[in-house]
């Protein structure tokens, strides 16, 4: 770890022979680069002058009460609403109308007559099977219309278009970056074209009843998640009726094989071995497959659906181009909230994504180019955007860049603005900017950390060109500190580093490294500029005022984690970071006010922790 008073004399060190190195002919050569290198903040304005409207429709309406459509009455219910607390809620009667079908005809009707509106009125309406949107067609909802999916994954199985026998009739799909055929989404396309989901205001909801019980049962889809992982998580402690023994996506599944032979006979035995690591804690569902990503198994054969507890996103979209996402609620989602797969030109505008359930990341953009997300709130039980990009094999799909972030508003979440943690196909070019993480949950259910990357020697992959600029954070984030467990042997010991919660800004290189068996593959971070971030304190439980713990940790790879064949590649240090003009607010841990670890050339300049002021580059 690097002290202020350590880094200081770092500091005068790196001026001195900088000052050197830059004389004569070399100071030109820099100043001539400088004046070369594009203005990121333009290329962002670029990017959204592009989307302003990335979509258009035939003058056409079709409401879906002219084809079957009827809406529903409600009977109250006690659900869950976020990892802990219950309330009522209304949910379909028993019996209720269907409208599977009426959607489904009237967005095929709209795409057969060459596009058009496909228009849900207001009232409440049932849907117990996916939508799927088609080229050309625009969903919108009405003012006050309230679609509730069904709560059943039996009939996320019925409609797909791959028949896997007593699985189900399941959909292509990924699961945390990894290629699948699983339960559809409640919201599905794949490999179309022009297509939008829109709403008149927040009053238009679609609701995947995450924390609604099972018929007869008082597991819900978010009992699935099973036990948490994280030391010292803040309202975050436990899956909605889950008890240790139930089935859930952590725990092994019997129905996953007894050995990577059986579905790759020819993989050696020392790759075999590598990618099932010790015991049988691979065959959980969570772990089988990314283990069969890492075995090169093709995708006919990663069949999970019915019998298994991967949840499916409540929106997902697959190859789709010229996507408009706009002025709709989001709540109770099984899974992440909206999940793009390898979509190009994609804007999502005005959009509420407020569900506080396992995994209920609110949008997860994943190998996406030319995106733009402008004037959404987000209130998560995972991180509010994390923007990914294929997972240990799975990176055919490239890279997600040129991501515009602005004028958004994060309330509850792991993260505000994320960057992976499946990054394997690498992230560049995002931009955030004019964005309010206002934490108003603070005390009960706080915004774990800011501006957030995740990633470790299995996930590798690359960061590279991320600003940030004018971020206000009235009331700080979580002020205590929440941990990972370290491998044997790695030098940062476990419950030591704050890299879960607590920092305003994480880069953490070592994300949960016990999670995965294959770490092969480091990540390269490298060319950070973050400036004018603000962060506000709040009066702690002790009385004491408090912004955050660590105003940031920066966690480079841990080359002691690699445990693939000699010789082990490089394992590069986090470089050419700035953090410019910011004020921290009041660290509660102000003796180590930041920590890093494998870091090159990370340069503070107008730094105000704690009232002190930094100018200075850390290494460490």
């Amino acid at each position: 770890m690097t002290h202020p008073s350590q880094a200081r004399r770092g500091f005068l060190r790196t001026a001195t022979a900088a000052g050197l190195a830059l004389s004569g002919p070399a100071r030109a050569l820099a100043a001539a680069k400088a004046a070369a290198s594009p203005d990121p903040w333009r290329e962002a304005a670029a990017i959204a002058r592009k989307l302003a409207n990335p979509v258009k429709f035939r003058k056409a309406d079709y409401p879906v009460t002219d084809f079957g459509a009827a809406p529903c009455t409600l009977v109250p219910v006690k659900a869950w609403i976020s990892f802990e607390e219950q309330d009522t809620l209304s949910t379909p009667a028993p019996g209720a109308h269907d409208c599977y079908a009426a959607f489904k005809v009237a967005i095929e009707q709209c795409h057969r007559d060459g596009g058009g509106r496909v228009v849900i009125p207001r009232g409440d309406w049932f849907c117990a099977g996916p939508i799927v949107l088609l080229s050309n067609v625009n969903v919108h909802l009405a003012a006050g219309a309230h679609v509730y999916f069904s709560n059943d994954p039996a009939d996320y199985a019925k409609y797909g278009d791959v028949d896997c026998g007593a699985n189900g009739r399941l959909v292509v799909s990924r699961w945390q970056s990894n290629d699948c055929l699983n339960f559809s989404s409640m919201i599905y396309a794949r490999d179309q074209h022009n297509i939008a989901l829109t709403g008149d205001d927040w009053t238009a909801i679609l609701d995947g009843q995450g924390g609604v019980p099972f018929a007869g049962r008082g597991d819900c889809w978010w009992t699935w998640k099973g036990k948490n992982a994280t030391i010292n998580s803040v309202a975050q402690d436990k899956s909605p009726n889950y008890v240790p023994g139930k089935l859930a996506q952590n725990q092994v599944n019997e129905l996953n094989p007894a050995s990577l032979s059986d579905v790759a006979p020819g993989l050696p035995d020392a790759q075999r071995r590598l990618i099932q690591g010790d015991g049988d804690k691979w065959r959980a569902d969570d772990a089988y497959l990314p283990a069969l990503s890492e075995a090169g198994v093709p995708l006919a054969k990663r069949v999970f659906g019915l019998g298994h507890y991967l949840r499916p996103p409540m929106i997902q979209l697959i190859g789709c181009t010229n996507v408009l996402l706009q002025g709709y609620q989001v709540v109770h989602t099984p899974f992440w909230q909206h999940h793009p797969v390898a979509c190009r030109n994609l804007v999502v505008r005005n959009v509420h994504a407020n569900s506080l359930g396992p995994n209920s990341d609110g949008f997860d953009p994943e190998s996406c180019d030319t995106v733009l997300v402008e004037g959404c709130q987000f209130d998560t039980g995972d991180d509010c955007i994390a923007i990914k990009a294929g997972k240990n094999r799975d990176t055919q799909y490239g890279p997600s860049r040129n991501i515009v972030i602005q004028k958004c508003t994060m309330q509850s979440g792991h993260g505000a603005v994320t960057l992976g943690s499946e990054m394997a196909g690498g992230i560049e070019r995002v931009y955030a900017q004019d964005l309010v993480f206002e934490n108003r949950n603070w005390a009960t259910n706080p915004l774990n950390t800011a501006i957030r990357l995740k990633t470790n020697l299995n996930r590798g992959g690359f960061l590279r060109h991320f600003y940030v600029r004018n971020v206000s954070i009235p009331n700080g984030v979580q002020t205590s500190p929440s941990f990972y467990a370290s491998l044997p042997g790695s030098p940062i010991a476990s419950r030591t580093v704050a890299t879960a919660a607590g920092a305003v800004v994480t880069f953490d290189c070592d994300y949960t490294p016990r999670a995965d068996n294959v770490r092969v593959r480091p990540p390269e971070v490298r060319d950070v500029h973050i400036s004018r971030v603000t962060v506000g304190n709040v009066r702690t439980k002790d009385g004491a005022q408090a912004s955050c713990f660590q105003a940031f940790v920066v966690l480079g790879p841990v080359a002691s984690d690699y445990n693939g064949p000699a010789p082990a590649p490089a394992v590069l240090p986090v470089r050419d970071v700035t953090i410019t003009d910011c004020d921290f607010g009041t660290p509660v841990n102000a003796a180590q006010p930041w920590y890093t670890y494998n870091v090159r050339g990370l340069k503070l300049a107008n730094v105000v922790i704690g009232g002190k002021r930094f100018n200075t580059t850390l290494v460490a």
